[in-house]
């Protein structure tokens, strides 16, 4: 039986973003298909140092709360990694590990000094480049620490795993990483984690955002720039000028939010919409069955799981023809794609969504369909294959 380490900054419980949703249900499908996994990860005071849930025993270090400031931030990830790194010596010095999986940069150091001590082959997820997340712009720290560490972990691994063919191409691109040592596996949804609340919950929860016969568009993510929400918020005084009584829902929160405040003030908005803040998962995903519409109108998206869990909901979905975006939503087919940073274009296309109700349907219809193709299960036997390839060939470092 292949023994796998796989480290990651966040594991439920503890939830920062999507990463800790994505490494969970990778590794409890993976020990179906009969891989041992150890996840070493943080955790809180109470959490418990090793436990086993889903099949995956779960290893966690204790971190201090994780600062705001970008800067003490990454001073913050240097000392998770040496903790990680203490922690994972220890179990090597238990255990025998084939290989070590990390994700994203946050645990690069400590995942190439363990791989090198253990002689185990290194697997690097990309999930995200902080190129990508700023425009090219990555001169200044701490966004040039960041940018510097992704060049050299994906160059030190001995495969490169992206969520997208755009992002293989950004990996390949921006780190000088050969493509042939970067494999696709895109990210995967089960329609059963989104909650099936009652319809009368869904119409009292519907209440509080719409009344009965206006439309509601939601927009829902971390408000920071790279997504976009700026844009819908120019596109909405169109869309509510060709469909009267459109309502807006903002979710989420982030960096940008006061700026997208001010920004629908200054366009009369405020009295046609809400910006919720942020909310627990559970609240977050029953926005889809009260939505009439979701908009992902991003600028950089490497994959599109908001779209995907829009679709596996059943709520029709139109995202920016941008990035990973174009590979999981079919246009025409199970939803509709428009030209990015084009507010013009993003209206155009959600009126004809909210002013055609066969389309909508039709829409509803085959992205219920089109979301089968992410199964866990299959992302899981993907990965498998990958470690597969490298315990048996036991490449030299990269």
């Amino acid at each position: 039986m292949t023994r796998v380490l796989i480290l990651s900054w966040e594991y439920p419980p503890l939830i920062e973003g999507g990463l800790a949703r994505h490494v969970r249900k990778l590794s409890e499908a993976l020990v179906e298909l009969g891989v041992e996994v150890h996840v070493l990860t943080r955790g809180g005071e109470e959490s418990p140092a090793t436990e086993c849930a889903g099949g995956v025993t779960i290893h966690r270090i204790r971190e201090p709360t994780r600062p705001t400031d970008l800067g003490e931030f990454v001073a913050w990830v240097e000392r998770m990694n040496s903790d990680m790194l203490a922690a994972g010596v220890e179990l090597g010095d238990r255990l025998e590990f084939d290989l070590v999986h990390g994700h994203d940069w946050l645990v690069a150091n400590a995942c190439d000094h363990l791989a090198r001590r253990m002689s185990a082959p290194l697997v690097t997820t990309i999930h995200a480049t902080e190129y990508g997340r700023h425009q090219g712009w990555v001169t200044d720290h701490p966004q040039s620490y960041i940018h510097g560490v992704e060049r050299w972990i994906t160059n030190r691994s001995h495969r490169v795993i992206t969520c997208s063919a755009y992002m293989r191409e950004q990996v390949a691109d921006i780190f000088g990483v050969a493509e042939g040592r970067i494999t696709v596996i895109p990210n995967g949804i089960d329609p059963l984690d989104l909650p099936q609340p009652d319809p009368a919950e869904l119409a009292r929860l519907r209440g509080e955002f719409a009344a009965p016969g206006e439309r509601l568009v939601l927009l829902i993510g971390r408000l920071v720039y790279e997504k976009g929400f700026q844009l819908a918020l120019e596109a909405m005084p169109k869309v509510i000028a060709a469909a009267p009584g459109t309502r807006f829902l903002v979710a989420g929160s982030g960096t940008h939010e006061e700026e997208l405040k001010r920004q629908a003030e200054e366009l009369g908005l405020m009295e046609h919409g809400t910006f919720l803040g942020w909310i627990g998962d559970d609240v977050l995903h029953t926005l889809y069955g009260i939505a009439d519409l979701t908009v992902v109108p991003s600028i950089y998206e490497p994959f599109g799981l908001v779209a995907l869990e829009a679709m596996a909901s059943g709520c029709p979905c139109i995202v920016a023809d941008t990035g990973g975006l174009r590979e999981v939503v079919p246009h025409e087919e199970a939803g509709l794609r428009f030209a990015a940073r084009d507010p013009e274009a993003l209206a155009e296309v959600a009126i004809r969504v909210l002013s055609d109700p066969e389309l909508e349907a039709r829409l509803i219809a085959e992205a219920k369909e089109h979301v089968r193709r992410f199964d866990w299960a299959d992302v899981a036997a993907q990965t498998a294959a990958v470690y597969a390839e490298q315990v048996g060939a036991k490449l030299g470092p990269a």
